[in-house]
């Protein structure tokens, strides 16, 4: 394995880039890690602990390919705790009391919620009985004619309804409204990318509006910029190899240094955080001193392959931050995704802060914040491309896609793969297996669903289909 592979490996086990570096200054390959005994690992610079846990991580790795058995286990003993269900019911207003009365005495049925709006609505109007009255029936009027009728196919015609708005998308990436250089995926791969729940989109990005001081002063909002957006040692300064008297010498820049408001002590505090140069950075004069304790190249290339990318400041994950104005306030657009701590740093308007990393949400802020991502993320898609489609079937695919506690992708390893129909299971993917572990198993198919009656020639039960109509002719000379 080379030890490119070998970086990336490390990195997937939870073992970070620091220490990956680290371990590759001695050991070529996995195995030879998993081999070595924790007094090695302790040798090249880690703490007990860290070695303990490298080899717990590399070894468990290597046996869960290995014994497909013992993880077969390791799952069947993972009980997973039932979710808890948190309930508040809704105190009606005065107002919304007397027109939830009104309906009821009109005999004009209206769900809460539009009762609730119109209320809002006429909160301080001091609205007459006789106008209030009038406001229900019209609501009414409305709110039937757009409800949708009996053994309606609702989720074929969400389907369709996003389908073919979907054959005229652009498939093109564009750079975000009014801002330089920040790039974020649209249209169609966008959509796809929604749907199919992927964890990390194509473009992480992040709309981060700012509250109080910072969204008037534009110096302030580039001050809390500079504290979202990472910044590595190369961005401030350069790093020069001193080969004579084996040393790095780091040469900062000291206006990058006043911009982003990082001290010279900065710095350095932050290097001896790096496991390769720890105990070797001092001040000499305005430069940054790195002195090698052992007469080695390799060992020379090591320490600076460590700190070239170190992280001085910023958020993980968000690799740039811009400014951007719009109504009057200042608000910061990321290239690069990390809600949980971006929402703790001060001047940020965390209520409104926007990501459009969906699992990301639903991490931080649960499962009906996902719902609403969803929503919200595939309107302004279709917003984007000049489509119009009506909300409510993007909010039965984000219901359909949340409904069960977890974010699942409309295909064959979510909601499609789902279905209690074997024949709808086999219409989509995968056809032979999902027959075959049917007829071991002994599944029974219902044939209740629109896939599994159009493949058995039977009319589907939805629709006209769902009516049955019963003529009886008269005789002849019966009185009509």
């Amino acid at each position: 394995m080379a030890k490119k592979d070998t970086l990336k490996a490390l990195i997937s086990r939870d073992i970070s880039a620091e220490v990956a570096e680290l371990l590759l200054t001695k050991f070529n390959t996995l195995s030879a890690i998993s081999a070595s005994g924790s007094e090695e690992l302790v040798e090249i610079g880690l703490s007990e602990e860290e070695a303990e846990s490298i080899l717990t991580k590399v070894g468990k790795h290597v046996a869960r390919k290995t014994t497909a058995t013992k993880a077969k286990k390791a799952v069947e003993e993972v009980k997973v705790e039932p979710m808890e269900e948190i309930f508040h019911e809704h105190v009606l207003s005065p107002t919304e009391a007397k027109l939830k009365e009104m309906a009821e005495k009109l005999n004009k049925p209206l769900s809460l919620k539009i009762i609730c709006d119109i209320s809002t609505a006429i909160e301080n109007a001091d609205l007459s009985d006789e106008i209030c009255e009038k406001l229900i029936v019209v609501a009414n009027r409305m709110y039937t004619a757009h409800l949708m009728d009996q053994n309606e196919s609702a989720g074929v015609m969400a389907a369709h309804s996003l389908g073919e708005p979907g054959t005229q998308m652009n498939m093109r990436t564009f750079h975000y409204a009014g801002v330089a250089n920040i790039n974020v995926t649209q249209g169609l791969p966008r959509l796809i990318e929604i749907v199919d729940a992927r964890r990390v989109p194509s473009t992480p990005s992040m709309e981060i509006p700012l509250i109080g001081i910072a969204a008037e002063d534009e110096s302030v909002a580039r001050h809390v910029a500079s504290e979202i957006e990472v910044t590595s040692l190369l961005d401030l300064a350069a790093v020069e190899t001193d080969i004579t008297n084996m040393r790095l010498i780091v040469i900062p820049d000291v206006r990058k240094m006043e911009v982003r408001g990082i001290t010279l002590e900065d710095i350095v505090e932050k290097l001896n955080k790096v496991k390769a140069v720890r105990g070797m950075v001092e001040i000499q004069g305005f430069d940054i001193m790195i002195t090698s304790d052992e007469a080695s190249f390799k060992k020379l290339q090591s320490m600076y392959d460590a700190i070239k990318n170190a992280k001085i400041k910023g958020i993980d994950g968000i690799v740039r931050a811009v400014l951007s104005k719009t109504e009057g306030s200042w608000k910061i657009i990321t290239e690069g995704s990390n809600l949980k701590e971006v929402l703790k740093i001060d001047g940020v308007n965390a209520d409104r802060v926007m990501t459009n990393s969906i699992l990301e949400v639903a991490d931080v802020l649960g499962i009906e914040a996902a719902r609403n991502s969803v929503i919200h993320e595939a309107m302004g898609t279709l917003g984007e491309a000049g489509l119009d489609v009506d909300i409510r079937h993007i909010m039965l695919v984000a219901d359909l896609m949340t409904n069960d506690g977890y974010v699942k992708a409309i295909g064959r390893h979510g909601v499609s793969g789902k279905k209690s129909s074997v024949l709808a299971r086999a219409a989509f993917e995968i056809t032979a297996a999902h027959l075959l572990h049917a007829a071991m198993v002994g599944e029974v198919d219902h044939l209740e669903g629109v896939t599994e009656n159009i493949i058995v020639g039977q009319p589907v039960t939805l629709g006209t289909g769902a009516v049955n109509l019963i003529y009886t002719p008269k005789k002849k000379g019966e009185d009509e």
